[in-house]
C-alpha cells in the first residue's frame, strides 16, 4: 500500500490500480475542509486519516433536516421479510466490483429481486450492467440509478424502510461519515420511488442497527458515543417514534478489533425468534469473544433460538466474520475467505444451512473487501416487498378523528400510496354514518400526488369518516378509512320537518297523515318507498324539536 503525503495536503489512504489513490482534503484550514473521493479508490468503511481531520475542522452533526415523525402505526422491515429488491453501489476496486457483481447475480435469481444499482455515471451503469450478466446476473432486473456516490458502504448510508400503515416509506439518518454523496442517497431514493421520506434527528451508520419484525432491535453503545448531546434513553426513544421499534443496546467490540463497532459484523436476524452470532475459537475469552457470549446469552434470556458461527480476528488483524451475510427472501449470501479463516468457511456454511434449511445458502469470495473493515452486508440495503402484494396500499395521513370542520370549509385530504408498479388514480369518499356505508363521492380517478382540498358540505354529521381508494393500471384496488369519527357541522337535516318551517310538530304529523299508504316522497323519512308506520314512528320520534 502506498501513502502519498506532502507538505499542502493530506491524502487518505486508499488502492487504486497502479499506484496511489487521491482522496484529498482541499482548502485545510482551521475553519473548513472539504473532500475528494476519486473513482476506484479503497475506500475503507472506518473513517480514514484525512476523514478524521475534516471531522476535526467540521464535527458531523444532526440535524441535517430533520422532520417529523410518521404518523399512525409505523413498524420498522426486517430483513428476512419478503424483499423486493437491494440497494448496491458501483464503487470501489475491480475485486470489490466483482462481489457486487456476484451479489447481483443471486438476489437477480434465486433471491428473485430487483437490484438497484447506483453508478456515477450512464457509461460506469452500461459496463456494471454487462458484467453483472456475465456474472450470471438477470439484467433486466438491475434498475441503474444515476447519481454519484462517494463509497461503496450503502448499508451505513442507504434508506432504512418502514411500513406507515400499508404502505412503504424510508427513515434517514446523518451518515456518521463526511461523505456528502452518500448522504443524499436515501433521499434521492425516496424522490425517485415516491415514499415519504422522515429525517431522525441521529447520527448513525446503518449497519449498527439490527431488528426482527416483532422482538426489540439491537445496537451497540456507539449509537450514544455518537450522540453526546442525547441519553440512551432518548436515542431508543426516538428509534421508536420513527420506526416503531423497541431498542436494546449492547457493548461494542473494541475498535482495535473492529474499527466501525458495528453490530452486524458480528450478529444478524434471521427470524423473528431466532439470530446467528459469532464466536471466536482463536480468541476465546478475549474481549470480542466476551462481548459475543454475553450478548447470545441475552438474546436466549430473552427467547431467541441463538446459532453461532466461527470468526476470526484480533487487536491489529482482520475482522473475519461470516454473520455479515446477506438475506434476500430465499437466498443468503455468505462470505467465503482464504488465509487463516479458510478453515472456518464448511463450519460457518453448515451452521447457516442448519438455521435457515429452507433457504439457499451461496458462499460468495469476500477476500478482496474484508481488509476494508466491512464485507456483503455493509455494501447493501434492502428494499421490502409492497406489503399487499399486488394491490396497492393506501395510507390516510389526516382526519383520523376528532376534528370539527364548518361548511365550505377548505379542507385538505392527505394520503400516501403504495403498488408492486405504480398507483394509477384515487377514490376519495365520505361517510357519514361511522364508515357503515360510503355513499359520497367527494372525488373520483383523482391524481395521486398525495393531497386534495375538499370543500365540507353544509351537512350535519358528528359520524363523518373519509376512505381514501388507491388503483393500478390493471384495475387492483386498496384502501384505508379514517380511524375515528369527526364531525361536519352544517345544519341538522330534518327529514321529519315536511313543511321546512324549522319545527316538528302537529302541521308535519297532519301533512303526513293526508299522504299515509302513498308513495309520496315529501312524507317518505325513512325512503324506503311508501308512507306508513315506520314513517309515522320517525316523525312521533322528533315531535316538539327544532331544525338548524
Amino acid at each position: 500500500m502506498q501513502i502519498c503525503k506532502n507538505t499542502r495536503r493530506i491524502f487518505a489512504m486508499a488502492i487504486v490500480a497502479g499506484g496511489c489513490a487521491s482522496l484529498t482534503i482541499g482548502a485545510v484550514s482551521d475553519q473548513s475542509a472539504s473532500l475528494v473521493y476519486p473513482e476506484g479508490a479503497a475506500i475503507p468503511r472506518n473513517m480514514t486519516p484525512a476523514e478524521e481531520h475534516a471531522v476535526a475542522l467540521n464535527p458531523i452533526a444532526t440535524p441535517r433536516a430533520v422532520t417529523p415523525p410518521p404518523s399512525g402505526p409505523v413498524r420498522a422491515v426486517a430483513e428476512y421479510e419478503p424483499m423486493d429488491g437491494i440497494i448496491l453501489a458501483y464503487e470501489g476496486l475491480p475485486g470489490w466490483k466483482t462481489i457486487l457483481q456476484n451479489m447481483a447475480a443471486g438476489i437477480t435469481t434465486t433471491g428473485n429481486a430487483t437490484v438497484y444499482l447506483y453508478c456515477d455515471s450512464q457509461s460506469e451503469a452500461n459496463i456494471a450492467v454487462f458484467d453483472m450478466g456475465l456474472a450470471g446476473a438477470d439484467t433486466n432486473k438491475i434498475v441503474p440509478i444515476i447519481k454519484t456516490t462517494d463509497t461503496i458502504w450503502s448499508r451505513d448510508y442507504g434508506p432504512r424502510y418502514i411500513y406507515q400503515g400499508d404502505v412503504r416509506g424510508i427513515v434517514d439518518h446523518t451518515y456518521n461519515r463526511p461523505r456528502p454523496n452518500d448522504n443524499t442517497v436515501p433521499a434521492n431514493f425516496a424522490a425517485l420511488t415516491g415514499r415519504p421520506l422522515y429525517e431522525l434527528p441521529l447520527v448513525h451508520g446503518g449497519g449498527n442497527y439490527h431488528l426482527t419484525d416483532s422482538a426489540p432491535a439491537w445496537s451497540t453503545e456507539l449509537i450514544v458515543n455518537e450522540n453526546p448531546g442525547m441519553t440512551e434513553q432518548q436515542i431508543v426513544d426516538t428509534w421508536n417514534e420513527y420506526q416503531g421499534a423497541a431498542t436494546m443496546i449492547t457493548d461494542a467490540f473494541p475498535a482495535s478489533v473492529d474499527s466501525t463497532q458495528h453490530i452486524d459484523m458480528w450478529t444478524i436476524m434471521i427470524s423473528d425468534n431466532a439470530a446467528i452470532v459469532s464466536d471466536f475459537p482463536l480468541a476465546s475469552g478475549s474481549a470480542q469473544d466476551q462481548v459475543c457470549d454475553n450478548h447470545a446469552a441475552a438474546m436466549i434470556n430473552a427467547g431467541y433460538t441463538v446459532h453461532r458461527v466461527p470468526a476470526v480476528g484480533n487487536p491489529g488483524q482482520i475482522h473475519y466474520t461470516f454473520t455479515n451475510a446477506v438475506m434476500c427472501n430465499d437466498l443468503v449470501l455468505l462470505p467465503y475467505y482464504d488465509g487463516i479463516a479458510q478453515s472456518y468457511n464448511d463450519q460457518a456454511l453448515a451452521t447457516w444451512q442448519a438455521a435457515l434449511p429452507g433457504h439457499t445458502i451461496v458462499q460468495v469470495d469476500c477476500d478482496a473487501i474484508v481488509n476494508s473493515a466491512g464485507v456483503m452486508h455493509c455494501i447493501c440495503m434492502h428494499v421490502p416487498s409492497n406489503s399487499n402484494g399486488a394491490n396497492p396500499g393506501a395510507f390516510l395521513m389526516n382526519l383520523n378523528g376528532g376534528e370539527t370542520f364548518e361548511p365550505n370549509d377548505m379542507v385538505e385530504i392527505n394520503w400516501l400510496s403504495d403498488d408492486d408498479v405504480s398507483v394509477t388514480n384515487v377514490d376519495i369518499l365520505l361517510s357519514t354514518d361511522g364508515g357503515a356505508s360510503f355513499d359520497t363521492v367527494i372525488a373520483s380517478a383523482t391524481a395521486d400526488d398525495g393531497a386534495y382540498t375538499w370543500s365540507a358540505p353544509d351537512i350535519f354529521s358528528d359520524q363523518a369518516r373519509i376512505r381514501v381508494v388507491a388503483r393500478d393500471a390493471q384495475g387492483n384496488t386498496g384502501s384505508d378509512d379514517s380511524d375515528a369519527d369527526f364531525t361536519i357541522n352544517g345544519a341538522i337535516a330534518c327529514p321529519a320537518d315536511l313543511n321546512s318551517d324549522g319545527v316538528i310538530d302537529t302541521a308535519d304529523l297532519g301533512l303526513l297523515i293526508g299522504v299515509f299508504g302513498t308513495s309520496s316522497p315529501n312524507a317518505d323519512i325513512n325512503g324506503d318507498g311508501v308512507v306508513d308506520t315506520a314513517d309515522l314512528g320517525a316523525l312521533i320520534g322528533e315531535f316538539g324539536t327544532s331544525c338548524g
